[in-house]
């Protein structure tokens, strides 16, 4: 900070430097509730005072002024009884009249004090019978602004004396460290606050203003001053204090919305943590239900009730290409692109063999998602990639957007190519369309956790290796992969480190007007006839992204409404060039594999 300057002179006063405070540090004041403080205290005449007298006593301390005698009161009185019954002179009437005013006196007795420099209150001697176990009192006096006290209060079961319950880190309170949890409040500014109740002692505390003056009995326990790691956690569901009903005190809590990052300031207590958001400067915590206080409300609300899950979408199936003959979607298949596992409805017969998979679609209905401890990460040069992992109902456009990111830089991104146990066409290549292994292979590989995902038609495997994966990566190249959303949680691992990304249809209208000449190719290996979606199929895409984001939020990073395919692919672009420049949050345990 630069030095200060009033203009009042080469060598300024205590009383000028004061006064030209407020203008001289505004400029390195960041937020205005601070610019609001300083200007209140240094504006408080109370202080302007103290520092004049200050002034006018360094004056004195310099010239070392000599008292001509210490008993000027003594010698007052002696000349008081000596002219006492003296002549009747008018004079020597007035002079005794101003030696008996108490002001004069008073002045007198102040006069020999600092000649003596005699400072120390004469206390009255500790009484004889004393008792031992009597509670020390503690006076403290704290100067209110805007900023709330950062305490909250109790009354306690046992005693029914009000006690202080918490202190919330990095509040006015606990920056003074003056009053600490357990402390027993007695007065609030000479008030008596035994018979009072805590809401009563609140509305006393909000209509006080400026200084406030507490008289405390001390706990017994003595907090010892710990320095704790600090400890992110990424908040997976919205917060608002005013409408929970169980939390202590309303005004102290921090609402939040999904995805906020959440410094945690106290995990003293098991049910109510303190926090505060990340990127705030405001070290004032609020008050958050914590992980586990959170896990059993949440159990206790019984499932989330959700639409029915989309497992698959019509006029879909193995090989089936999904294209769009509008300029803004036109298409093209793209060989190594994953093809999908979904079924048509209208093809029963093999309807219950399509898809088979080994989790769950609901696999995380039992997590609770409410926090993930995080840390901030940067991508090291020559490190690997984060593998993108893109989900989103059929139709929606994933396969555009990984055309649109291969054709921007197709030495930068790449996608797996699927396994089959199918037999090889005549125009088709071994490890560009698929890698063509034995069924009994496969279902070795199967035995053996190889796959991320796989399903069965007409007899016939198909699936995504977790090393054809691992090949692109090491590669130094991006991956980029579509999946069922209830995958994600196998890759949620600090190997792939996955970048989440839901895309999502716009509202049904938009969703008309920009697929109108959209046709899809129904039939098997691209030789069926292309038709237009129809409203089912609207409905359909619109109703399974609802479900998504009602059951899988917590897992997505990035959620983008593919409204306009050039905007989406714009978007995607910008955040995948984010991911890989920038700091970011990513879940603690990733670091630890």
């Amino acid at each position: 900070m630069p030095a200060l300057a009033t203009g009042a002179g080469p060598e300024p006063g205590l009383y000028e430097l004061l006064a030209a405070l407020p203008s001289q540090l505004q400029p390195h004041v960041s937020r205005p509730e601070d610019n609001t403080f300083l200007q209140d205290m240094f504006g408080e005449r109370s202080l302007h005072s103290l520092f004049k007298i200050h002034e006018q006593l360094q004056l004195y301390e310099e010239s070392k002024p000599v008292p001509v005698l210490d008993s000027a009161a003594a010698l007052a009185h002696e000349l008081s009884e000596e002219l006492e019954g003296k002549s009747a002179n008018g004079e020597i009437k007035e002079l005794l009249q101003l030696l008996a005013k108490p002001h004069v006196k008073s002045l007198l007795s102040v006069h020999d004090t600092v000649a003596q420099k005699s400072y120390d209150p004469i206390l009255p001697p500790l009484p004889d019978d004393i008792d031992d176990d009597e509670d020390s009192v503690k006076i403290i006096r704290l100067v209110k602004n805007k900023e709330p006290l950062g305490a909250t209060i109790r009354r306690d079961e046992h005693t029914g004396a009000i006690v202080v319950a918490r202190i919330m880190r990095g509040g006015a309170a606990d920056r003074s460290g003056l009053i600490h949890e357990g402390d027993e409040l007695k007065e609030v500014n000479g008030i008596p606050v035994d018979d009072k109740k805590p809401e009563e002692i609140i509305r006393i505390l909000a209509q006080s203003q400026g200084a406030i003056t507490f008289k405390v009995i001390p706990s017994v326990k003595e907090e010892e001053p710990t320095k704790e790691p600090k400890v992110f956690m990424k908040a997976l569901f919205d917060y608002e204090p005013k409408e929970d009903k169980v939390i202590p005190c309303k005004e102290a809590g921090l609402a939040f919305k999904r995805g906020a990052i959440l410094q945690i300031m106290s995990q003293d207590d098991a049910t109510w943590w303190q926090a505060k958001h990340e990127e705030e400067a405001n070290p004032r915590a609020g008050l958050i239900p914590s992980k586990q206080f959170q896990e059993r409300r949440f159990s206790m609300r019984g499932p989330v009730a959700t639409l029915p899950l989309q497992r698959t979408s019509s006029r879909r199936s193995d090989d089936v290409a999904v294209e769009f003959e509008d300029a803004d979607y036109s298409g093209f298949q793209l060989a190594g692109f994953r093809r999908s596992f979904r079924l048509s409805r209208r093809d029963k017969k093999t309807n219950k063999s399509m898809y088979e998979c080994k989790k769950s679609e609901i696999y995380d209905m039992a997590d609770v998602p409410t926090y993930e401890e995080v840390t901030p990460y940067r991508r090291a040069s020559g490190a690997k990639h984060r593998l993108v992992v893109l989900v989103g109902p059929s139709g929606v456009g994933l396969n555009e957007l990984k055309r649109k990111l291969l054709i921007s830089d197709p030495q930068h991104f790449s996608v797996t190519i699927p396994h089959t146990s199918r037999t090889k066409k005549n125009q088709e290549s071994d490890g560009v369309e698929y890698h063509f292994i034995s069924k009994h292979l496969f279902e070795t590989d199967i035995h053996n956790n190889k796959f991320i995902e796989y399903g069965e038609y007409k007899g016939n495997y198909y699936g995504t290796s977790l090393d054809s994966v691992r090949s692109i990566l090491s590669k130094n190249k991006v991956c980029l992969l579509d999946v069922q959303p209830h995958i994600i949680k196998l890759l949620r691992t600090g190997e792939f480190k996955p970048f989440v990304v839901l895309v999502k249809p716009p509202a049904i209208e938009r969703l008309r007007e920009s697929r109108q000449n959209a046709k899809i190719i129904s039939g098997k290996d691209n030789k069926g006839s292309a038709k237009p979606f129809t409203e089912e199929d609207f409905q359909e895409m619109v109703t399974a992204a609802q479900t998504l984001e009602a059951q899988h939020s917590h897992l997505f990073e990035k959620v983008i409404v593919n409204e306009d395919l050039l905007t989406a692919f714009g978007e995607l672009r910008a955040a995948l060039r984010k991911v890989e420049m920038e700091t970011h949050w990513i879940p603690v345990s990733w670091t630890h594999s």
